[in-house]
């Protein structure tokens, strides 16, 4: 059992916070198990003086979007000189950035889809690739603001140029790649076990797939030939090393064998702060691995550092 004073920051002010307080309260409860001393920490704008006055020995980082896992809170960390988990600043905002991390993954030699950038602005009533596309805003999670465009759409996605949307000028318009959802986790630099997601409705992974009850079926191990398995495991370890990731990160997939067994595996992105709620995917990875729900996260707490 560990008497240290463990800082569990969530919430926060991104689209992310009701995920982020899920997450945070449900490793926080964990760690209690564990014989930490926690501190729950709603942040603020004023998080670094708020932890100035804690003087935490470690910060568990469940935040989720822009400032908890682009760099930014993980900065803040730096400066008080804070152990933290999961990823550092350079990783953090590289990952969080889907155009950059894919740039990275494609030079170590994974997979990705041909996609552009551009100002959502510059949409017309023309296609900007051939349909069908992806357009998702370059730096969320979570699947916020994530628009398939099909083929038999005749003009390019209203939503993306209207003054509702929310998610920055910046987009990044991908080939969308057809075919099974798989994701998998790295721990300390090794795969964990690879998950299909089977989302429940009729619509893709979004976020009420990934966070509301029965939003969608885990399938682990997924049901999957042993070689590309390896290759996704082997390909999201790679994605975690290229892009600098510590801690536990997972990497999203899509496997199209449509065609034939061996298909074709396109990585999507790197998420360098997986959720930690009650549906999440990499709890149930390391369980599958053989860790509780409390020996994960306390190994993230005995993980943390800084100069990350």
């Amino acid at each position: 059992m560990s008497g240290k004073h463990v800082a569990v920051l969530m919430g926060g002010f991104s689209s992310e916070r009701p995920v982020s307080l899920s997450s945070g309260n449900a490793c926080a409860d964990a760690l209690e198990g564990e014989g930490y001393r926690i501190t729950r920490v709603d942040v603020g704008r004023d998080v670094a003086a708020v932890l100035s006055d804690l003087r935490p020995d470690v910060a568990l980082n469940a935040l989720h979007g822009p400032f908890g896992e682009d760099g930014t809170i993980q900065g803040v960390l730096e400066y008080l000189e804070i152990p933290y988990t999961h990823s550092g600043v350079l990783a953090s905002a590289l990952a969080m950035d889907k155009a950059q991390a894919k740039h990275v993954a494609k030079a170590a030699g994974v997979p990705v889809a041909e996609a552009l950038v551009m100002n959502r602005k510059e949409f017309t009533n023309a296609h900007p690739i051939p349909a069908p596309y992806v357009v998702k805003p370059v730096r969320e999670g979570s699947s916020f603001g994530v628009v398939i465009v099909r083929e038999d759409q005749s003009h390019p996605p209203q939503i993306v140029t209207s003054p509702d949307w929310l998610y920055g000028d910046e987009v990044m318009v991908e080939r969308y790649v057809y075919g099974r959802e798989l994701t998998c986790g790295v721990m300390n630099g090794q795969a964990l076990g690879v998950t299909e997601v089977i989302p429940t409705g009729p619509g893709f992974y979004d976020y009420d797939a990934k966070y509301v009850a029965g939003g969608s079926k885990h399938v682990i191990p997924a049901e999957i030939s042993p070689n590309i398995y390896q290759k996704i495991q082997a390909w999201a370890v790679k994605a975690h090393e290229a892009i600098g990731c510590r801690g536990v990160s997972r990497s999203d997939f899509r496997f199209d064998d449509r065609f034939s067994d061996e298909g074709e595996i396109i990585w999507l992105e790197v998420n360098t702060q997986p959720g930690m709620t009650p549906t999440s995917l990499v709890p149930e990875m390391a369980a599958h691995a053989g860790y509780s729900f409390g020996e994960l996260v306390r190994w993230m707490v005995e993980d943390a550092s800084c100069l990350r």
